[in-house]
């Protein structure tokens, strides 16, 4: 993947609005879906975005991992946890989800000042 994560993440925003616009119902329905999944309980809202972090570089989504990566950093997650999960995500994964670990790093790094500042 060559383009930045926050270019990637805007780019996907417009279109997932585009998306929105035509399916309605159905995404009103995944939006109510991801509000229920990340509702704090057992889990706290970190240790959810970690656990997506880990599943967004299995299942290989760019998107994913960047949406994710986003939402754990606004949680309060840390660089090393980040890499700890990316371990998790390796070890179970093996090569392919090293690669996609090494992304999942990348977006860490370049959305972090984002979130800091104006994000």
């Amino acid at each position: 993947m060559s383009q930045s994560f926050p270019e990637l993440l805007d780019d996907l925003n417009a279109a997932i609005g585009r998306l929105r616009a035509g399916a309605a119902e159905p995404m009103r329905g995944f939006s109510m879906l991801a509000r229920e999944a990340l509702k704090p309980g057992a889990l706290d809202l970190k240790t959810k975005e970690l656990i997506a972090i880990a599943i967004a570089v299995a299942s290989r989504c760019d998107g994913c991992i960047g949406f994710h990566a986003k939402a754990a950093i606004q949680a309060g997650a840390s660089r090393e946890e980040v890499l700890e999960t990316l371990s998790m995500a390796i070890y179970m994964g093996a090569g392919p989800s090293m690669i996609y670990a090494a992304e999942a790093l990348r977006a860490f790094d370049e959305l972090a000042p984002a979130a800091s500042g104006n994000g």
